[in-house]
């Protein structure tokens, strides 16, 4: 069984490059506010680890989504049983709590007893060397409590369906979407899609997920469905279908530019990708099963994230260093 709050960098060679994420997404079921914390590990082969913290504050009704970032050096990260640590933050599976300098702050309480989502289908898989990018959900169906500081603005966070992520690996897929939404009592889906690289070939869309309804896990995707599974993407915008044993599901996700935020994230062997994403997207599924069919919706409260090398995107990049950068940096000679 694969522990899915263990960190993974501590057991990386020294010549492996490797990246690492720990991230919570807590949506107000009113839709319209969301923050989305992450606890980043970079490594470039050859190199030490290197941490940074990410915070991002959605809110519709202001300008954009506010967001901040810091990167320490190697001897500011660690990895307490269960969870991550940089600097002064830290994530676990029960609580998260830290600062970025005097512009930042938080404490939440995270909840439930939603069991872990293993996004691979075999569990072989986490620890071959393929896939590269090795995707788990500790707890994906949480509720948070607590408050999130950020330049100011205070914003209170009270039972707010959420989630726990945890990510890793060699390398980053050459493209890939992220899906999140909770649907009030009846459910969620947490899916995870991905476009890989393998030699000069580009795998077509593989899916690789779970629809939660009335406590029933319902699986979708695998490589298996490769041909099945399709995917219009766009920088604020998807429309898709996945398939799972006997279910067959179509959705659409769709986020305004303006509450959409743009990431640089490095890529351990060089180069980068951009990432944008939205917490408070709106999420339609359409689910068709043993001749019944159902509907669901997330209402600007979902999780719509898209990674691409593209940078013509039209979104404003957050203006935060590369870790590749901060790192040599730090290690430079005096």
């Amino acid at each position: 069984m694969t522990d899915a709050m263990a960190a993974r960098f501590p057991h990386v060679g020294r010549r492996a490059g490797h990246y690492e994420s720990f991230y919570v997404k807590a949506a107000d079921p009113a839709g319209g506010r969301a923050v989305w914390l992450r606890h980043t590990v970079h490594k470039s082969p050859g190199g030490e680890p290197v941490g940074s913290t990410w915070l991002t504050v959605f809110d519709r009704s202001a300008d954009g989504p506010a967001a901040i970032k810091t990167t320490l050096p190697p001897s500011e990260l660690g990895a307490p049983a269960q969870g991550i640590r940089v600097g002064d933050s830290v994530l676990r599976a029960d609580r998260t709590a830290g600062a970025i300098g005097g512009d930042a702050a938080w404490g939440l309480a995270l909840h439930g007893d939603e069991p872990p989502l293993l996004h691979l289908p075999r569990g072989w898989m986490y620890s071959a060397p393929l896939p590269r990018t090795k995707l788990v959900s500790p707890r994906p169906a949480l509720r948070v409590s607590g408050a999130v500081k950020l330049r100011g603005a205070r914003l209170e966070v009270d039972d707010w369906p959420g989630m726990l992520g945890h990510n890793w690996g060699a390398q980053h897929a050459e493209r890939w979407i992220w899906l999140h939404g909770a649907f009030g009592e009846r459910g969620w889906v947490d899916l995870a899609l991905g476009r890989v690289r393998l030699g000069p070939v580009v795998t077509p869309w593989i899916a690789n997920g779970v629809l939660s309804l009335g406590g029933e896990r319902l699986r979708l995707g695998g490589i298996e469905r490769a041909r099945s599974t399709v995917v219009e993407e766009e920088p604020t915008a998807c429309r898709f279908v996945v398939a799972g044993p006997g279910l067959r599901v179509t959705g659409a996700v769709e986020a305004e530019a303006r509450d959409t935020v743009a990431w640089r994230y490095a890529d351990p062997g060089g180069g980068e990708h951009h990432t944008l994403h939205s917490s408070i997207a709106d999420l339609r599924l359409r689910m068709e099963r043993a001749g019944a069919t159902e509907e669901l919706h997330c209402d600007r409260a979902a999780a719509y994230e898209l990674g691409t090398r593209e940078t013509d995107h039209g979104i404003p990049v957050q203006p935060y260093g590369d870790p590749v950068e901060i790192a040599e940096t730090i290690s430079a000679p005096a």
